[in-house]
């Protein structure tokens, strides 16, 4: 008996020349954008890539030419794994691996690596700790496919956490170290930027909204700070969720602000949303306005945030499929 644990994510190109196949990869599932119909979804999607590619390239350059982000997943699979093989178990030995959806390694490919060495117990743990259909969903749809193709039926899915108790210590302990640099504890703002969504997936009952505001409560109940939702990372001609981050961050310069720190609430590793369009983008943007713009430190393998991963692997397999 052993139990394979998938880390859902969504990867990332792992080079320069990775960046137009990845988008390619991204905007060809029509499970989080539409483009046309079906038959033209990957002919759009192949036009948007090659136009897209350069800049965001561009933007990979200066965060080392490359995303961190599979590094990182198997920092913390590694780091779950033994964490639970320590427990000693009756569901060990425990095997963990990153599971990408849109570049290598693809969570099929690591499903039936898993299964050809013996193992046969499965679980699908989201990297995503609020569940979206354009995240979490699709991972673990793309999760059950490749396991009913492969005739695997024992395995257990884990989609979402967002006001599990050491998951808010462990953002509570990035929020203190965020504190930590800032200059005036009297004359600072607090952000939480998380990822944006068009607010039509909102609309039509998507509960990603509502777990943010789930994890910000009990974070600030935790802590006793207030602070301020916003989103990053918007895209195309659709309305998205509000206030942008951006928008913000110059309406608060506007405002007199001159501290402000930003925890990236939705964002479980560093990746070209926190190194470049927080540290590099916002901050430029922010240093011209005379205002200190500091980020907290993500939660990556966090001991605490690991230990969360951990209690929720075992209360998955007790539990049962």
């Amino acid at each position: 008996m052993a139990t394979g644990i998938i880390l859902l994510n969504m990867g990332g190109p792992d080079s320069l020349e990775a960046v137009r196949p990845f988008l390619f990869n991204l905007f060809s599932d029509r499970k989080i954008i539409r483009l046309g119909p079906s038959f033209l979804q990957r002919p759009i999607a192949w036009f948007i890539a090659r136009k897209r590619a350069p800049k965001s390239a561009a933007c990979y350059k200066k965060i080392g030419g490359k995303s961190p982000l599979l590094n990182i997943t198997k920092m913390q699979a590694d780091a779950l794994a033994q964490e639970l093989n320590r427990a000693n178990l009756a569901q060990g030995p425990f095997y963990c691996v990153p599971g990408m959806r849109y570049f290598t390694p693809r969570t099929p490919n690591q499903l039936a690596i898993l299964k050809r060495e013996g193992v046969d117990r499965f679980v699908g743990l989201s990297m995503y700790p609020h569940y979206s259909q354009a995240t979490s969903g699709t991972s673990i749809d793309d999760f059950r496919d490749a396991a009913r193709l492969l005739g695997i039926d024992g395995y257990s899915i884990i989609d979402s956490y967002p006001d599990h108790p050491l998951y808010i210590k462990a953002l509570s302990e990035c929020l203190k170290a965020g504190l930590a640099q800032v200059r005036d504890a009297s004359d600072f703002k607090l952000i939480y930027s998380a990822h944006s969504l068009p607010q039509e997936m909102v609309d039509q009952g998507d509960p990603y909204v509502e777990h943010v505001n789930k994890t910000i409560r009990s974070l600030e109940q935790e802590t006793g700070i207030k602070g301020i939702l916003c989103f990053q990372s918007r895209s195309g001609p659709v309305k998205w969720l509000e206030p942008a981050t951006d928008h913000l961050l110059m309406r608060l310069a506007a405002d007199g602000v001159k501290e402000i720190l930003c925890l990236p609430i939705s964002f479980v590793s560093d990746h070209i949303e926190t190194l470049y369009e927080i540290d590099i983008l916002y901050k430029g943007m922010m240093n011209e306005q005379g205002v200190r713009l500091i980020r907290t430190p993500s939660l990556n393998s966090s001991a605490t945030f690991i230990a969360c991963l951990k209690d929720l692997v075992i209360k998955s397999l007790t539990k049962g499929v």
